[in-house]
């Protein structure tokens, strides 16, 4: 018995932190989904008008369609660079230069991603921005990188996978450290190239932690925020407005919390289907031998 009350003693803060923080906020936003509420009036029974709402708002509907669209071309990008930075940091070379390569590539996760936001609106900027000038200094005249829809979201989605590939890098070198030396080898000894090797032995070893790089990358994506909200507000237009960037307007600017709640469960819905679908395709494409 003594045992057993230690065990939940030192179980209690995490399960009061969980209960507090996680699974008590996530309850009581899928029971608002179902109410009218702006915090001033009393909450209002709705069903399902708030969901009816989300599905004939034009707006939110281009924020997901932006939202996707994103995860598509920034995981491809996020998980490409991160592999082959993997592979290219695993070759022979000093442990003194794979450590200081790790740190470095690994440093842009750590920073705010609202600070490296503003940073890089100045980068960016059309009249006065360091990349204009060395273009301009090339021939090419002025980009409007954050005034034109094209070139917004071509620098969120560069912003975000510069910010976050490090993660993804980290597994991909430690995937890469459990595939046997033997087996290059061997490849090298059958006269196998470089391509040949990364296609037909690092690449269907390293696919388990593609699938966890993937996830992972994927459910952050559809979760961005702070990117496009700093860099560009969602504009030009809707252009970048992103699914959380819907759920916070609708919640903190047009005080509608019961349809934020909503769009927050749909979100929710959308991650759990695609990571189903993911494991789903991994018996297919996983090499777990």
């Amino acid at each position: 018995m003594q045992r057993k009350l230690l065990i939940w003693l030192f179980l209690a803060p995490t399960i009061i932190g969980l209960g507090l923080f996680t699974f008590l906020p996530i309850l009581a936003s899928i029971v608002l989904a179902f109410f009218k509420w702006d915090i001033i009036t009393d909450p209002q029974f709705a069903g399902l008008d708030n969901f009816v709402a989300i599905a004939g708002d034009p707006t939110i509907r281009v924020s997901f369609l932006n939202t996707i669209g994103f995860v598509v071309v920034a995981v491809t990008l996020q998980l490409a660079i991160a592999l082959g930075l993997a592979v290219l940091v695993n070759t022979r070379m000093p442990n003194v230069l794979k450590s200081f390569f790790r740190s470095v590539l690994f440093f842009p996760l750590i920073l705010s991603a609202a600070s490296v936001s503003i940073i890089m609106s100045y980068l960016f900027n059309e009249n006065f921005g360091l990349v204009n000038h060395l273009l301009n200094q090339v021939g090419i005249g002025n980009v409007p990188w954050l005034t034109s829809p094209q070139g917004a979201m071509v620098v969120v989605v560069l912003v975000y996978v510069w910010q976050n590939f490090g993660f993804s890098f980290l597994l991909f070198l430690g995937g890469l450290a459990s595939i046997p030396k033997e087996v290059y080898e061997a490849a090298q000894v059958d006269g196998a190239t470089s391509w040949k090797q990364f296609w037909r032995i690092t690449f269907p070893l390293v696919s388990p932690t593609t699938l966890v790089a993937s996830v992972m990358a994927i459910i952050s994506a559809l979760q961005i925020f702070d990117q496009p909200y700093v860099l560009t507000r969602g504009g030009p237009g809707d252009s970048t407005r992103t699914a959380v960037m819907v759920i916070y307007e609708s919640a903190f600017k047009q005080l509608e919390f019961g349809k934020a709640s909503a769009i927050g469960i749909v979100l929710t819905i959308l991650i759990m289907l695609v990571t189903a679908l993911q494991f789903r395709l991994s018996r297919r494409f996983v090499f777990y031998g």
